[in-house]
C-alpha cells in the first residue's frame, strides 16, 4: 500500500514563518519573518525576496566556502531586490565566536548578512531540512516578495551550492512575474524568453538549432 506523506513546504505555497536570535555585525538581535516581511532588529524589509539558507554547523568545512561565497555577492542579491539569511542549528554566541575567528583559521570574518541560530531546531523542521542527526541539511529556499515559495534544493553534506544559480533563479523568477513570459532551460539575462502558449512558444523554437 502506498503510504502519502504529507509536507509542510510547497512551491507556489506560502513559506513557513520563522523567529528567533540572529548575529548582526558584533550584535545578537532579533529576528523574524512571515508573509513576505523580514524583520531583522525591529527593522523591517517588505515585498523583498528571500534567500534562506541552512548549512549544517558552524566551524566545519564545507560550510565556512557557502557563506563566504553568499557573502561575496551579496551586492548582486541586492541588485536583484533579494535579502540573504543564513541558518544553523548553533548558538548565537557560536555565530558569533565563528565571525570573530579569521578565515585562515576556519573562522568567517565579516559577514554582511543575519545568520540565525535556530538552536531549537523549528526553523529546519518547518523548512523540512532537518536530519535525523539533528543537524540541517543544505538546504536553499527562495521565496518571493509576497511570501510564496518559488524554490527549493536540499542537498546532502558533502557538496557546497552555487551561488550564481540561487542569483539566476531569482532573476527568472522576477522576470515571469513581471513579463508574463517564461524562461527556457539554461536561461540569464538578456537571453530569449518564450511565451507560455502553443503557438507562441513556436516564436522561440523557431529562432534556436
Amino acid at each position: 500500500m502506498c503510504q502519502i506523506v504529507e509536507t509542510k513546504i510547497q512551491v507556489g505555497q506560502p513559506a513557513p514563518a520563522f523567529a528567533g536570535q540572529a548575529v548582526v555585525g558584533q550584535n545578537i538581535v532579533d529576528i523574524s519573518y512571515e508573509a513576505g516581511t523580514l524583520t531583522v532588529d525591529g527593522k523591517e524589509s517588505k515585498g523583498k525576496y528571500l534567500v534562506l539558507f541552512f548549512y549544517p554547523l558552524d566551524f566545519t568545512f564545507v560550510c565556512p566556502t557557502e557563506i563566504v561565497a553568499f557573502h561575496k555577492k551579496i551586492a548582486e542579491f541586492e541588485k536583484a531586490g533579494a535579502n540573504v539569511v543564513g541558518v544553523s542549528v548553533d548558538s548565537p554566541y557560536t555565530h558569533l565566536a565563528w565571525k570573530n575567528t579569521p578565515r585562515n583559521k576556519g573562522g568567517l570574518g565579516q559577514i554582511d548578512f543575519p545568520l540565525l541560530a535556530d538552536l531549537n531546531k523549528q526553523a529546519a523542521k518547518d523548512y523540512e531540512a532537518l536530519l535525523d542527526d539533528g543537524i540541517a541539511a543544505r538546504g536553499v529556499f527562495i521565496i518571493d516578495g509576497d511570501g510564496v515559495l518559488q524554490s527549493y534544493t536540499v542537498n546532502n553534506l558533502g557538496v557546497g551550492r552555487n551561488v550564481d544559480e540561487i542569483i539566476r533563479l531569482i532573476e527568472g523568477f522576477k522576470f515571469v512575474a513581471e513579463h508574463g513570459e517564461v524562461c527556457p532551460a539554461n536561461w540569464n539575462p538578456g537571453d530569449a524568453t518564450m511565451k507560455p502558449d502553443p503557438v507562441g512558444s513556436q516564436e522561440f523554437f523557431a529562432k534556436i538549432k
